[in-house]
């Protein structure tokens, strides 16, 4: 179920539409991370780097510095003003990508529908990000019901995984060393979340001296079965939403699902390569 909501949640992140919001809120979209920033962090109303850094976790702390203003500064648009734009991007990207009329359309309301029950019986205890997007009112129109219903969805999934990485003693930038020697995706492109070289091999060295990966750095059997007991928990922490959905309400979800996500991947705006490990991990 992440892996077919989360690129219907990302497109915010990559579309023309979704620039343009941002652009209009006087973000520069340059580049995607200051509008990645501001629409991801709104929720938490006026948080500063060291609570976007804590939430956010896998982004080096020097990095979030650079697109979230402390709370004495001035930011370019209040929450407020960022969530209504993020909904208006929301509905101009999902009108562009989806198309009217499966926007219109009763399987998408259907969806819609099926994705609010699961959203709402994900527990937000000990989850900033996914109580923070749980906490907003919903909307009325059923594809930015469904976008919401994703987003919850994601949050409360990522949230938990942070917590599995956590009892699995691994700080933000291991985790993302050891996600990356199983495969998850080339160094490369873990380099987006700022993390120096020296930074990065350090952290390898500590992995190294910790059995979790060979002396030359490449993952061992002890750092796939860390790994491996990450995603399992990750997993199980994030159960509990489709538990209450059902099997056949999530089954039927998924058979909604099929369409959008073709459309979301096909649309060519989401990267063929992630830092979330999708379609490899």
């Amino acid at each position: 179920m992440w892996h077919l909501l989360e690129p219907l949640h990302a497109l915010l992140y990559y579309a023309p539409e979704a620039f343009d919001e941002a652009a209009a809120l006087g973000y520069d979209t340059a580049e995607r991370w200051p509008s990645y920033f501001a629409w991801r962090s709104a929720p938490l109303s006026a948080a500063g780097p060291v609570e976007v850094t804590s939430a956010f976790y896998s982004f080096s702390p020097g990095m979030v510095a650079r697109y979230v203003p402390d709370a004495g500064e001035s930011a370019a648009a209040t929450p407020a003003d960022v969530l209504a734009a993020r909904l208006r991007a929301v509905d101009r990207t999902y009108r562009a990508v989806l198309g009217e009329d499966t926007v219109k359309s009763p399987e998408l309301a259907e969806a819609a529908a099926l994705a609010r029950r699961a959203a709402e019986a994900a527990g937000t205890q000990g989850r900033p990000l996914a109580a923070a997007n749980a906490a907003l009112p919903w909307p009325e129109a059923p594809h930015l019901v469904l976008w919401q219903a994703a987003t919850i969805l994601r949050e409360h999934r990522g949230d938990g995984h942070l917590a599995a990485l956590l009892v699995a003693g691994l700080d933000p930038v291991e985790a993302l060393v050891s996600f990356a020697a199983v495969g998850a995706a080339p160094e490369a492109v873990f380099e987006s979340r700022g993390w120096s070289a020296a930074e990065w091999s350090a952290a390898r060295a500590r992995l190294v001296a910790r059995g979790v990966l060979g002396a030359d750095g490449a993952v061992i059997e002890e750092g796939r079965a860390l790994r491996a007991q990450v995603e399992s928990r990750t997993d199980e922490l994030a159960a509990a939403p489709w538990d209450a959905l059902g099997p056949d309400g999530t089954a039927r979800l998924a058979e909604l699902l099929g369409g959008p996500w073709l459309s979301a991947i096909g649309s060519g705006l989401l990267p063929g390569e992630n830092t979330l490990g999708i379609g490899k991990v």
